[in-house]
């Protein structure tokens, strides 16, 4: 039953014929889960509370940082330095505080995938990485839950709803594996116009809330793509593939893949530091306290280098590395290298690139200045 504050609230609801008195208790008994509290999650669980479903659920183990607030708003100044769980919670109970919100400070991974998304009715996906996006789309294939999916690059948005409990594809029919690593640039690298995902993550919103009312046509089988710049929507037909590994006719992959490992950088042979390829921001540290003889690549973005740097890295962003490569090659191919951007993907990418190129003792900075901010 919904309470005199709650009909006063949802009024405009009741007029849509689509939802109504009973449609707004639907929403009320309802449960969803924001896979992500960033981008696209943002404005997802904002609208989700606003419309009144009873039950949020939202998964992320990070805080919130300066560079969020360009397209994360569901977070504020206010909340620089606190968990993104704690940040999106105060703001959904300040919109509805008939809404309950339920925090998951976890990464969503194989591991408890199963035990989080089992509580929830639809799994709104909000990722922003390959090895998160596929532990959504198979454990909702599992537990035969709708996965509302969307993407952003640049200017341009991807959305569909992936149920084939419902008669439509999964994710992995359209694309069966995760890509090779480094094929893909992150929003970090390639940039993302903030709005963009206010704009999707919105569109996540609506169809959830159209799937808990059984009202309109969900983007089953289709892939809507938004172009920003030309102002335009397509569409793309998606069928569901007999010969897909998860929902196929033959099905190979019958639980849960942690992606992590195949997604991250590619592991080279015979370096000599430990865990081969990798170097810690400590280690780092200790070598430049200790009057490194080698040479600190920063291969972000000047932008990036000029709000923040270690003074002894030499700046060289990622697309000048191969005409560097010749001064490279002068100092001399077993010259200890130590690769080092904002989180350690790039850097991994160009540490890959070098090893091609010959040298021997290239090592990526894991974690990146965004670690090394945090010695």
């Amino acid at each position: 039953m919904l309470s005199q504050e709650e009909q006063a609230r949802y009024a405009r609801h009741f007029s849509l014929q689509q939802v109504g008195v009973a449609g707004q208790e639907k929403l009320k008994k309802s449960s969803i889960l924001c896979i992500g509290a960033g981008g696209l999650g943002s404005p997802s669980c904002l609208y989700l509370a606003a419309a009144g479903v009873g039950r949020i659920g939202i998964v992320d183990p990070d805080t919130v940082e300066l560079s969020n607030l360009q397209r994360q708003i569901v977070h504020s100044q206010s909340s620089l330095g606190l968990s993104k769980l704690e940040s999106a919670t105060a703001r959904l109970r300040e919109i509805n505080p008939h809404v309950k919100v339920e925090q998951h400070a976890c990464r969503f991974n194989a591991e408890n995938a199963m035990a989080i998304a089992s509580q929830y009715d639809v799994i709104i996906d909000g990722t922003d990485n390959f090895p998160t996006r596929y532990i959504s789309n198979d454990v909702s294939f599992f537990l035969k839950k709708p996965n509302v999916y969307a993407s952003i690059f640049r200017f341009e948005g991807q959305l569909s709803v992936f149920a084939p409990h419902l008669g439509g594809p999964c994710y992995r029919c359209m694309l069966p594996e995760p890509p090779d690593a480094g094929s893909v640039p992150s929003c970090a690298e390639a940039g993302v116009l903030g709005v963009l995902p206010g704009i999707m993550g919105s569109l996540q919103a609506m169809e959830a809330i159209k799937i808990i009312l059984g009202c309109g046509t969900p983007p089953l089988g289709r892939l809507i793509h938004y172009d920003a710049l030309n102002t335009s929507f397509r569409e793309f037909k998606l069928r569901r593939d007999p010969e897909c590994p998860l929902c196929g006719e033959n099905p190979s992959i019958t639980h849960l893949i942690d992606y992590e490992q195949n997604c991250s950088s590619k592991t080279k042979p015979t370096n000599m530091m430990e865990n081969q390829d990798e170097i810690s921001v400590e280690q780092l540290k200790s070598k430049l306290d200790e009057s490194f003889n080698g040479l600190l690549l920063d291969v972000r973005e000047s932008w990036e280098y000029g709000a923040s740097h270690i003074d002894a890295a030499r700046h060289v962003p990622m697309g000048e590395i191969p005409e560097f490569i010749p001064e490279l090659k002068a100092m001399g191919e077993e010259q200890e290298l130590l690769i080092i951007c904002k989180s350690g993907g790039r850097s991994g990418r160009v540490m890959d690139y070098l090893v091609d190129q010959g040298f021997t003792s290239v090592y990526n900075v894991t974690g990146g200045m965004d670690a090394w901010s945090k010695l």
